[in-house]
């Protein structure tokens, strides 16, 4: 058995709390659960039966950093949400002009939405994964993110391109993740008709907040022209 001794001079490793945990990432707590439990983030139980979560694991989830020994499609999340971070500092330039429109504030508001959907889609596309649960949890954050963004006076013009924004970095990344992963083509299929199926959803629930917006009243649609 091979066992590793911590070098004095090695920083000890920061567990912290669910709640701190989910608030790093952006996702609920059952969400962190499950890839606790699948082993993607190092966990452990308290004397008193409270979860503990190593913050490096969470940090490195954050910046794109997969393990290995992960199950394919565990990135995606990850490296998407890295990869739209970047895009969103450029700009326009990149294909969010409805980004540039927001004040501090609002993008402050949005940002924890766009982070649960986004970190959603692994847990999505996993073998064995509750994918009836998921869809509903996703289409209750594109909802909400809808609202934010009718609140924020975005068009739907502009709620379409937001949309499309995420969704073309979502497509890129699964797709090179699953040429990575070496997949067949009926593996390849499945990925790609799971994530269009989500992504299809998630577009129509930003419209029905757009919609009940809309039979709300003159105020909001005049928000909306």
């Amino acid at each position: 058995m091979n066992v590793r001794f911590r070098d004095e001079n090695e920083p000890s490793p920061r567990w912290i709390t669910l709640g701190q945990a989910c608030k790093l990432l952006g996702v609920n707590e059952s969400t962190l659960r499950r890839w606790a439990d699948a082993g993607h983030v190092r966990s452990f139980r308290t004397p008193g039966g409270h979860r503990r979560f190593s913050e490096e694991d969470l940090r490195g989830l954050m910046s794109g950093q997969v393990p290995a020994s992960r199950e394919p499609y565990d990135s995606i999340g990850s490296v998407a949400l890295t990869r739209i971070r970047r895009r969103l500092q450029r700009g326009s330039g990149e294909g969010a002009h409805w980004y540039d429109g927001l004040t501090q504030e609002e993008r402050d508001n949005l940002r924890p939405l766009g982070r649960r959907l986004v970190t959603l889609v692994s847990a999505y596309l996993a073998a064995g994964a509750n994918r009836p649960h998921l869809m509903e949890e996703a289409r209750a954050i594109a909802r909400e993110y809808g609202a934010l963004l009718v609140r924020d006076g975005l068009s739907l013009r502009d709620a379409i391109e937001a949309f499309t924004f995420f969704r073309r970095t979502l497509d890129e990344t699964a797709m090179e993740e699953a040429q990575k992963s070496n997949l067949t083509s009926d593996k390849a299929i499945e990925l790609w008709e799971l994530l269009t199926n989500l992504g299809d959803q998630v577009l129509l629930s930003i419209a029905e907040s757009y919609e009940e917006a809309e039979m709300a009243g003159p105020a909001v649609k005049d928000r909306l022209a």
